[in-house]
């Protein structure tokens, strides 16, 4: 289908340039108006830098909001179709209900009729056009500047003047083609034209995936007289269909949650688009009585165009708000949630690619999904319960208390729980680092990569460790034991401890706990060296065994390093002041080599 698609939309493009130089115009203003709407699209992306992202976060508390959001961000965009890919992606990374997206799309529906307005009401009667040249004269000086907001300024300046522009050409091309050509002869009343006008606006909305490009057109040509206002009508509920391909192609790489939002949105607009054809009668003297309530002369068909648009949109929220939560349990019956495999990637898809918010947020679950992991494959290999350890007050009674082996496989955990996530997302900060991202967002994605890599070389010290730890703590031998019990409990209380900085609030954590805790693994690893040579001295352990423990020692204190250097990367805000402060006082890895030999002194 997709092959025959281009040729054919070729091919009648080719063919109307042959037939009529006004075709033409009217082609070029349809282009021109869509690079426009691509250059406010991503002025907004590169404009926002973050802050549109924060907003929708905040602003979906409830479903009013989410409605209200869409309206919102719809009205200044000018693009359901960006607003919607936003919703998907934020839901995508889990930062938003499914609840608060159908809403947001919702919203969408309603902000998008304001385009209708400003064409039929602004466009149509003001020269358009003079307000464009110099819109795009200053956008090109401000889309060469190095600041990240200027050149956002310029990309959405520049997007309006090129809507401005093709709308001049759309309105300017069917005026001379009237003259040349009558369309009204095509004009078919009734269900059948309801029925053709409806497909011809859906499919029209698909190959240019814009229902505002769709509108302006319809808008344009009704103004010239070369579509009938009752077809009108039926291609504004066509559109209204089609725009939810963009939804749809959006949803083709999120996850099952931006599956169920794209068809959400396609059942509200097909809902939406089946009341207003069955109560098309109704809603036309609807429209007739609210255009002479605010003074719309009875011929300004382009006016009322925007009025129907508005009301039909209006009625379909209407009518679905009540059944909202029905809607929600058909898309969870529908798009079922598939049984969570803990060795695959859960937040790292394309949909979250786009947003700076969305990919940092994406990232840091994924590494936390990754850590959550590598904790369990951790404390297995110790011969330990995680929920255990997490909930003692004694770690060194319950890690000696802990003799029995867990039975796993170690190497093929390793395998499915920890290297196929860490080279997911190695693969997605490359990904996105190929993407113009804002500095401090590639520079957050980069050290979240960095801290997979820690928390992946903590499980490969482990498992080295597991085979001995096994041995010499299963049954009691001695002193071996207690040295390695020693190590088991160390990492324990490491784990315990990064486990309470992540349940602590942000502000209370502090990254002077974790240069004390460097120290205490800095000079407990320089002490074992003397400690294990008064052992053997003593006759309290043999060469193997203390050559054995040496190198399993190595191992553990590396975990040990890995985990708190994770733990820094990845917790301790450096945001506010007091973090500043405390970034400062923190200690460098030079300096700590040489505090631990003071203290120990």
């Amino acid at each position: 289908m997709k092959r025959l698609l281009l040729p054919a939309i070729l091919l009648i493009l080719s063919f109307g340039f042959w037939a009529s130089s006004d075709f033409q115009e009217i082609a070029a203003g349809v282009a021109i108006f869509l690079f426009g709407m691509l250059m406010l699209e991503d002025g907004f992306k590169l404009f926002s830098g973050g802050f549109l992202e924060r907003v929708l976060e905040k602003a979906t508390g409830s479903v009013a909001k989410s409605v209200g959001f869409g309206i919102l961000t719809t009205t200044i965009m000018q693009s359901s179709s960006l607003v919607s890919v936003i919703a998907i992606s934020f839901l995508s990374a889990g930062l938003i209900s499914l609840v608060a997206g159908v809403g947001i799309i919702f919203g969408a529906n309603i902000g998008t009729t304001t385009g209708a307005w400003l064409v039929a009401g602004f466009g149509l009667k003001v020269n358009i056009s003079a307000y464009a040249l110099p819109m795009l004269a200053i956008s090109i000086v401000l889309v060469f500047q190095k600041s990240k907001y200027l050149r956002g300024m310029g990309y959405v300046l520049a997007g309006l003047g090129f809507l401005f522009l093709g709308i001049h050409h759309m309105k300017e091309g069917f005026e001379a083609f009237k003259d040349q050509f009558d369309l009204t002869r095509f004009a078919m009343t009734g269900f059948l034209g309801l029925a053709v006008y409806t497909l011809v606006g859906a499919s029209a909305t698909v190959v240019m995936q814009s229902s505002h490009a769709t509108m302006v057109l319809i808008i344009t040509a009704l103004a010239a007289g070369q579509v009938s206002y009752e077809n009108a009508l039926a291609l504004a509920i066509g559109a209204n269909i089609g725009t939810t391909i963009t939804a749809i192609i959006g949803s083709f790489t999120a996850n099952y949650q931006g599956k169920r939002l794209a068809l959400a949105h396609l059942i509200f607009n097909l809902v939406t688009a089946g009341v207003a054809l069955i109560f098309i009668g109704p809603i036309r003297i609807s429209v007739d009585y609210v255009s002479s309530g605010v003074g719309i002369s009875d011929t300004d068909y382009a006016l009322k165009l925007a009025v129907f648009h508005t009301i039909f949109n209006v009625l379909g929220v209407v009518l679905m708000l009540p059944t909202l939560r029905r809607l929600i349990t058909f898309l969870e019956q529908t798009i079922v949630q598939p049984e969570e495999d803990l060795s695959q990637p859960k937040y790292l898809s394309e949909a979250v690619d786009e947003f700076p918010e969305t990919t940092q947020i994406a990232m840091r679950r994924e590494v936390q999904h990754l850590y959550d992991n590598a904790v369990e494959l951790i404390a297995h290999g110790l011969n330990l319960s995680r929920h255990e350890l997490f909930g003692t007050r004694d770690i060194a009674a319950t890690v000696a208390a802990s003799n029995k082996p867990i039975e796993i496989d170690i190497d093929e955990r390793y395998e499915h729980r920890i290297k196929i996530l860490y080279s997911a997302i190695v693969e997605f900060a490359t990904r996105v680092g190929a993407k113009d991202m804002p500095a401090d967002v590639m520079d957050d994605i980069y050290t979240m990569r960095d801290v997979a890599g820690r928390i992946v070389r903590a499980v490969k010290s482990v498992k080295h460790l597991r085979r001995n730890t096994t041995h010499y703590t299963e049954t009691p031998q001695g002193v071996i034991t207690d040295l390695y019990n020693g190590l088991r409990a160390e990492i324990g209380r490491i784990l315990v401890e990064v486990h309470k900085l992540e349940l602590a609030d942000p502000e209370d954590r502090s990254s002077l706990w974790l240069d004390q805790e460097r120290i205490l693994v800095e000079k407990d690893a320089q002490d074992t060296t003397g400690n294990i040579e008064s052992l053997i001295r003593d006759q309290l352990l043999s060469a193997s065994a203390a050559t054995s423990f040496m190198n399993d020692s190595n191992y553990a204190y590396s975990t040990m390093r890995d985990l708190l250097d994770a733990a820094r990367a990845y917790y301790i805000e450096t945001e506010d002041a007091m973090a500043e402060v405390e970034r400062i006082l923190t200690l460098e890895d030079d300096e700590l080599s040489e505090v631990a030999p003071q203290q120990s002194s």
